[in-house]
């Protein structure tokens, strides 16, 4: 579809530059335009910036202009935000209309003075959002269109609570669109939260990479990557290459250890300040470095126009940062390399992005790089064997009957001799107190119904927590009328307590 025909103003158009709109541009304008929310599965480098930039900066050249910003586009980096506020800049070219960019890494000052001259379009990342929210130096209660970028990157960064503060702030009654490069159940919670009958555009569930992106998986001993990727880079003079780590000593130490192999390389991490990221940036795009070393976070929103290759120095904790990291490039229809180093511990992560993106992965291996340990390979589970006529299972029977008659027959054995004892104690028990009550056979049916305390199954009596109840229960109970103990009345008495310690051996 023609860009003349979305129904944007001649001005945008032309400063837009494009002849042919994208599927996500092509069914996101128009939707925009009639008020709708929008759920957009919109990977890097598909034109959604200008999907939604161009829609919002016609509706506020339409509008009435206020103080208060009337558009805010929440983007999780500092990159990300500052290159969506260079297209709006570019985009918005000659109509009027006051924007700033809020984000960290820059002074309060310069972002102080533009909140207070008056804005139309904001552009932020969460944090420094919340700052100025929390100082009441920006009112957001005027925004009619919510815009957010990369909502599961946000997510991801642990924003939520950040986005919800900030939804709060916003007008009621406001259109919310989000755009997203996966769709996982966090933005589905999200989107259903927070937006009314939402358009879906170009949602991929899948989240399928581009086919203008070749994917090339290299297995790799993991004490050789440094080594092999020199080479690569060297041997088939590479520029412009973007390389990805784990851990921003990582990007560090790697991009350190290419400048000393003669290979020109700068590092992009959360540490670095703004202005050492905008310089490593520029760096990067006029070739005075050929290689840039990044970590996830700072890789997103970078815009590198027809970046021809990515290499997974390390692969991403996470499935979908690997659909993320090879997205930036093959953009605009492009071609670009993804290359991946994997060692035998990666195993595990290889197996996630392959199930996500539900292709099965064929492994290529440098001459002289071979991996020192291999993948570990599933155990294959062993077929049943047929069962033989008599046979009571599939392992050895004769083994099992042996090991079960050399068990048993000590067992019942030991049964015998305690069953003979316990019999033997309790008839000579029965004797004794049968002679000392008179012969009348009260104790012996004491004892068969267990309620002698000599029985094996009698509970042991409890220590008196007192010395008063200990002399109380040592002494019969007295009968009023007669004098004599409830035990004599009954025909026995109880045995005598031992003195002395117990001794228990261990043999």
């Amino acid at each position: 579809m023609c860009f003349q025909d979305l129904g944007l103003l001649s001005e945008l158009v032309s400063n837009a530059g494009y002849d042919a709109a994208t599927p996500v541009q092509s069914e996101s304008i128009p939707a925009i335009l009639n008020g709708r929310d929008i759920l957009a599965g919109a990977q890097t480098g598909t034109g959604k910036t200008a999907a939604f930039i161009l829609p919002v900066m016609q509706k506020l050249y339409a509008g009435t202009s206020v103080r208060s910003p009337r558009a805010l586009v929440l983007a999780p980096t500092r990159e990300l935000a500052a290159q969506v506020a260079d297209s709006a800049r570019r985009y918005g070219k000659g109509l009027g209309l006051k924007q700033t960019s809020i984000f960290g890494g820059v002074s309060y000052g310069g972002q102080f003075k533009a909140i207070k001259s008056g804005l139309d379009l904001v552009i932020a990342t969460p944090g420094r959002l919340i700052d100025h929210l929390n100082q009441g130096s920006i009112d957001l209660s005027r925004v009619q269109t919510l815009i957010l970028d990369e909502a599961d990157r946000m997510l991801d960064m642990g924003f939520i609570r950040d986005i919800e503060t900030v939804i709060s702030k916003c007008h009621e009654k406001r259109q919310t669109l989000l755009f997203s490069a996966t769709y996982n159940s966090a933005i589905k919670r999200l989107a259903s939260k927070y937006l009314v009958d939402p358009v879906e555009v170009a949602v991929s569930k899948g989240n399928t990479v581009s086919e203008s992106v070749d994917q090339t998986f290299v297995h790799v001993d993991q004490h050789r990557k440094r080594e092999l990727l020199t080479q690569l880079i060297g041997l088939n003079d590479m520029h412009q290459v973007l390389v990805f780590t784990k851990t921003k000593y990582g990007a560090d130490k790697l991009a350190k250890a290419l400048t000393g192999d003669g290979l020109p390389a700068v590092a992009m991490h959360g540490n670095k300040s703004q202005a050492q990221r905008t310089k490593a940036l520029q760096k990067f795009k006029r070739g005075a470095a050929r290689v840039m070393v990044a970590t996830d976070v700072a890789a997103r929103g970078l815009d590198i126009q027809k970046l021809p290759f990515v290499i997974n120095f390390e692969l991403p904790m996470v499935a979908e940062d690997y659909v993320h990291r090879i997205g930036r490039t093959g953009r605009a229809g492009e071609k670009g390399d993804a290359i991946s180093f994997v060692c035998a511990t990666e195993h595990r992560l290889m197996r996630e992005i392959q199930h996500l993106l539900k292709v099965n992965v064929e492994f290529e291996v440098a001459d002289g790089f071979e991996p020192a340990i291999q993948f570990p390979v599933k155990k294959q589970k062993n077929k049943p064997q047929p069962r033989k006529h008599g046979s009571r299972g599939r392992n050895n029977v004769n083994a099992s009957h042996k090991q079960k008659n050399q068990t048993d027959k000590p067992r019942n054995r030991y049964r015998d001799e305690m069953g003979s004892e316990k019999k033997t104690g309790k008839q000579t028990q029965a004797r004794s107190n049968q002679s000392s009550s008179g012969g009348d056979g009260r104790l012996e049916k004491q004892t068969q119904w267990g309620h002698d305390s000599t029985s094996p199954n009698a509970k042991k009596r409890q220590k008196p927590r007192t010395g008063k109840a200990k002399q109380w229960s040592d002494k019969p109970r007295q009968s009023a009328k007669h004098g004599e103990s409830q035990n004599q009345r009954h025909g026995f008495a109880p045995p005598k307590r031992k003195t002395g310690k117990r001794t228990i051996s261990v043999r």
